[in-house]
């Protein structure tokens, strides 16, 4: 015996509607499931309940993905659909309310990642939020070790650089003790040499082989002869006054 055909209009018992939505419910995420599956598609499915109650579904839990890439598809038709035609009030409305929704699940999944408001989530939903948290944790540690890696390898070629630069200052250092050691003895050899070994004149200085010339001598002669004259004058001029005496 079939199924007779289900009337599409609100269900008015209270109970028969919340188990027709539980079992709508399970039907429609296992086909989200095997659509994605079997076609390898990505999928998103939102459900609300009449009391507020979020079920979700996404391929690969990935949720914000698929909705980012929603919002890139979206908001390319909106610019074509700009650029055709004007947009009316209603198209207004209608882009409010739906970021207005959109605000509303960012919110709610940042209320969730720290956690708050978990209360009302079932157990599937608390497990897609562990394995998020688990992944983002995952990204956050990699990238930590990365950056300590890279600041580990700065520090030991920075420190590979300063052990070469102070193996070449010690190695000058060394060349400079060294030549300030070898200095001294090189003053006291150069001394002893000199002390041992008198230098000699050059041949052509020696004096037993060069006339002496006494040039202070013939200026002592000539000053001599000119006292001499002097002198002679001197006596000639008495030895006449006093022949001039005895003829008065």
């Amino acid at each position: 015996m079939g199924r007779g055909k289900v009337e599409m209009k609100r269900i008015e018992n209270k109970i028969n509607r919340q188990v027709t939505f539980s079992k709508r419910r399970g039907g429609l995420l296992k086909k989200a499931h095997e659509i994605s599956v079997l076609c390898d598609a990505e999928l998103a499915l939102i459900i609300f309940s009449h009391k507020g109650k979020l079920f979700e579904y996404a391929t690969d839990s990935c949720m914000d993905k698929i909705l980012e890439r929603y919002e890139r598809y979206s908001f390319a038709d909106r610019q074509l659909q700009v650029a055709n035609e004007p947009e009316s009030p209603a198209d207004l409305c209608l882009e409010h309310n739906r970021l207005k929704a959109r605000i509303e699940l960012l919110e709610r999944n940042h209320r969730h990642y720290m956690g708050e408001e978990i209360d009302s989530m079932s157990q599937k939903d608390l497990q897609n939020l562990e394995q998020q948290l688990d992944t983002a944790l995952k990204s956050i540690r990699n990238r930590k070790n990365q950056l300590l890696y890279d600041s580990i390898s700065e520090l030991q070629r920075k420190e590979k650089a300063i052990q070469e630069q102070n193996s070449m200052l010690a190695k000058k250092i060394k060349e400079k003790e060294k030549e300030k050691a070898q200095q001294p003895q090189r003053e006291v050899l150069q001394n002893q040499i000199l002390t041992n070994i008198a230098p000699m004149p050059p041949p052509f200085l020696m004096t037993s082989q060069l006339p002496r010339l006494n040039i202070s001598g013939m200026y002592e002669a000539e000053d001599a002869e000119a006292r001499r004259n002097e002198l002679d004058l001197t006596l000639d001029s008495l030895y006449s006054c006093h022949l001039g005496c005895f003829a008065a």
